[in-house]
């Protein structure tokens, strides 16, 4: 697939990129799926999600990941942020793919719409729709119009796993590239806001949105076991 050879932590292979380009080098002729992957993922991924992270592209999403890596030897390893990397997506293939988007609210994905095309004015889009399945014959008219419509690239915004298993499935009736992007419609149309850039450049962005919403207090509990693990080899 590339001279960048993946290296695996507690089982999940992530992909060591020192730059974007990497990647983009990578997927450019692929048909994949690209995979987030934070502390949390590899702390908690079950063995189909670990098997299927490991047939497609792991990056380091967050900065557990990326310590995971340096950590393995890896030097000059950047974190890669979804919620970045999917309108540089957009930008590095705007003229020769074709996208689909799915997830979020109506409203928030009707706005996602609307921006895009403002701020690209040739992004061709083929299909969209929110991220909520009211019936399987939804999900099924979902597979039916991708299939039929063939998009080159697909963005899932429904946050893990249910993006992870919405992704393999239409995979394999349509394979394409393909990006889980969990909350990123809601931030680029300012439904959510992301960390000031002080606190992401300071890999605390874990913190801030912790102050934010304290109700994340147990999801933070497993970046500091995941930092405790790793500083004593145990991953």
């Amino acid at each position: 697939m590339s001279n960048i050879n993946p290296i695996p932590v507690n089982g999940i292979r992530i992909y060591p990129f020192k730059n974007q380009k990497e990647l983009f080098t990578i997927i450019e002729n692929k048909k994949i799926i690209l995979f987030a992957i934070n502390a949390e993922k590899i702390l908690h991924s079950n063995k189909q999600m670990v098997d299927l992270i490991n047939k497609n592209i792991g990056y380091a999403d967050g900065v557990g990941a990326r310590w995971a890596l340096e950590k393995r030897g890896a030097n000059d390893v950047i974190k890669i942020p979804g919620c970045e990397l999917w309108l540089e997506i957009v930008n590095y293939f705007l003229e020769e793919k074709s996208f689909y988007l799915i997830g979020g609210t109506e409203k928030v994905i009707k706005e996602t719409v609307d921006k895009l095309n403002l701020e690209f004015p040739n992004f061709k889009l083929l299909g969209f729709r929110n991220g909520y399945f009211k019936s399987d014959d939804d999900k099924l008219e979902l597979i039916n119009d991708v299939l039929e419509k063939k998009p080159d690239i697909v963005f899932v915004a429904m946050g893990s796993p249910k993006q992870e298993i919405l992704m393999s499935e239409l995979y394999k009736v349509h394979p394409a590239i393909y990006q889980g992007l969990g909350g990123s419609f809601d931030v680029y149309t300012g439904n959510a806001k992301r960390a000031p850039k002080w606190w992401i450049e300071n890999n605390l962005e874990w913190a801030y949105r912790l102050i934010k919403q304290p109700s994340r207090i147990k999801r933070q509990f497993h970046l500091i076991r995941f930092y405790f693990l790793l500083k004593f080899n145990k991953l």
